[in-house]
C-alpha cells in the first residue's frame, strides 16, 4: 500500500504549487510553478483524452468521440492563431470550460463535460490557459461538429442547457473536511467521474438521481462507483482506491477499456493526496444500486456448460476458485465489475480480447486473447452466465442475442 510520507509529501507539493500558481498568476503567466499547476490541473481533467489523436501531436485535435448522436471529434487546443484557441481570449477559455461557449460564443457540445468544469474556480481554468499557451502550437484544422442534421444544430443547446445544466462554481461543505472537499472538487469537476459512471437520459444528460450507478458507452459497461457492495465500490477501502487510481490494480480489480486510458493519461500521474481526497470523498457517497438479484441455478445446463467451457479457457489464469491472480489475472469472485446488470464489459473483453492497463509503478500490461473465433454466441453466453453467477455472484443471464449484439456492433465500428 501506499504510505503516509507519500501521502504527506503529495499534500505538500500540490499545497506549495496551489499558492505559488495563486501569487503568480498575478505577476506573470509564463512562471514555472503556474506552469505546472496548468499541467498538473490539465491531466487531472484529462484534456488528452479528447484532444490527443492517437498518433498525433499534443493537443492538435481530431479525435474521434463518439456519442448516441454521432461523431464529433475533439478541437485542436494548441495556442495556433488560426486552427487552435490562440486567438481566444481569457474570457472566451474559461467561458468554454465553465459556461458552454466558445470562440465569438459559439455553443459547444456537451461531450466536452462542461457541465462538470463549471464547478472549476476561474483562477484553475486561467492556469491551465496558461500552461496551454505554452504547448507548440499546430496549424491542425478540425471541423468538430459531425453530427447529422438535426443534431447538427448548436443553437438546440441553448435549450438543452435551459433543460439539464446549471452553471455555477464549487462551493465547500464546511460540515466536511478539506480532504472531503478536494475530492468533491476533484470528482464534481476536473474529474468529471459521473460523465462515463451516472446513467444518462434520452438527451444525453445525467440521471441525477442515479448518480455514479454505472453507464453502457462504446462498447463498455463503465461500472458502478456507488457504495453498493455487490455492484459498487462498497468493499474497497480507501487504501485500495487509491492503488487502483494509482496504479490501475489491487486486490480488486486491474483496470482496462477506457479506464485504462483514464489511469495512464490522469491518474497515474496525480499525487497521491488528490487520489486519497477522491477516494475519501467517493466511499462518503451513499450505497445506492438497489439489491443483488437471485442467482441463476447451478443445475440450469447452460451453468453445466458455463463451467465446463471456463475449466478449459479460464481456469488457467482466473484460477478455479475465481480469485484470479492479484495483479495480473483480475478476480472474477465477487468482483462488482462481474456482477453489473449490464454486461457490455465482459462480452468485449471476452469476444475481441483486451490488455489491460500498464503504469509506472506497475509495468506489466496483461492481456486477455480474444474469443470470438473459438467460441460460439451460446458458449459465450454459457460461460459469462457461469461466471456472473458462481462464486457468491448473482447477476442477470447473458442471452446468445446479447453476444450476437455485442458481435455486429464491433463488425460495424470496424466499418
Amino acid at each position: 500500500m501506499i504510505g503516509s510520507p507519500l501521502r504527506l509529501g503529495g499534500a505538500l507539493v500540490i499545497a506549495l504549487l496551489s499558492a505559488t500558481a495563486r501569487g503568480a498568476l498575478a505577476d506573470d503567466k509564463q512562471a514555472f510553478e503556474l506552469i505546472a499547476r496548468g499541467r498538473y490541473l490539465a491531466t487531472a481533467g484529462d484534456c488528452t483524452a479528447c484532444h490527443t489523436p492517437a498518433r498525433g501531436a499534443l493537443f492538435s485535435g481530431g479525435r474521434p468521440i463518439d456519442t448516441p448522436f454521432g461523431t464529433l471529434l475533439g478541437p485542436n487546443i494548441t495556442p495556433d492563431q488560426e486552427t487552435g484557441i490562440g486567438n481566444w481570449t481569457d474570457d472566451e477559455f474559461v467561458n468554454a470550460l465553465k459556461v458552454g461557449t466558445g470562440h465569438n460564443g459559439e455553443h459547444i457540445y456537451p461531450a466536452m463535460p462542461y457541465t462538470y468544469y463549471t464547478n472549476l474556480t476561474r483562477e484553475d481554468a486561467l492556469t491551465i490557459r496558461a500552461y496551454l499557451n505554452t504547448i507548440e502550437p499546430i496549424r491542425h484544422e478540425v471541423h468538430p461538429n459531425q453530427l447529422s442534421f438535426p443534431f447538427s444544430i448548436r443553437a438546440l443547446l441553448i435549450g438543452w442547457n435551459g433543460l439539464f445544466f446549471k452553471p455555477g462554481t464549487f462551493s465547500a461543505e464546511p460540515r466536511k473536511s478539506p480532504e472531503w472537499n478536494q475530492g468533491a472538487y476533484l470528482v464534481q469537476g476536473l474529474g468529471h467521474c459521473g460523465m462515463c459512471h451516472t446513467p444518462k437520459n434520452m438527451f444525453g444528460a445525467d440521471h441525477l438521481d442515479q448518480t455514479f450507478q454505472g453507464y453502457a458507452l462504446q462498447g463498455w459497461f463503465a461500472p458502478a462507483v456507488t457504495n453498493n457492495a455487490h455492484t459498487g465500490i462498497g468493499a474497497w477501502s480507501v487504501d485500495d482506491l487509491v492503488l487502483y487510481l494509482k496504479t490501475g490494480r489491487n486486490r480488486f480489480d486491474i483496470a482496462s477499456g477506457p479506464m485504462a486510458e483514464v489511469v495512464a493519461d490522469s491518474t497515474s500521474q496525480m499525487a497521491v493526496a488528490d487520489l486519497r481526497a477522491i477516494a475519501i470523498y467517493l466511499k462518503d457517497q451513499p450505497a445506492t444500486g438497489g439489491s443483488p438479484p437471485n442467482p441463476v441455478n447451478a443445475d440450469e445446463p447452460r451453468m453445466k456448460s458455463g463451467a465446463a467451457i471456463y475449466a478449459d479457457s479460464c481456469a488457467a489464469c482466473h484460477t478455479s476458485s475465481g480469485e484470479g491472480i492479484t495483479g495480473l489475472f483480475p478476480k472474477l469472485a465477487g468482483a462488482p465489475l462481474v456482477q453489473q446488470a449490464d454486461p457490455a464489459s465482459l462480452l468485449h473483453v471476452v469476444l475481441h480480447g483486451n490488455r489491460a492497463v500498464a503504469t509506472d509503478l506497475a509495468p506489466t500490461g496483461p492481456a486477455m486473447p480474444a474469443y470470438d473465433w473459438k467460441l460460439s454466441d451460446d458458449q459465450v453466453a454459457a460461460v459469462l452466465t457461469y461466471i456472473r453467477n458462481s462464486w457468491g455472484n448473482a447477476a442477470p443471464a447473458v442471452t446468445a442475442a446479447d453476444v450476437s449484439g455485442a458481435r455486429h456492433a464491433r463488425a460495424a465500428d470496424a466499418h
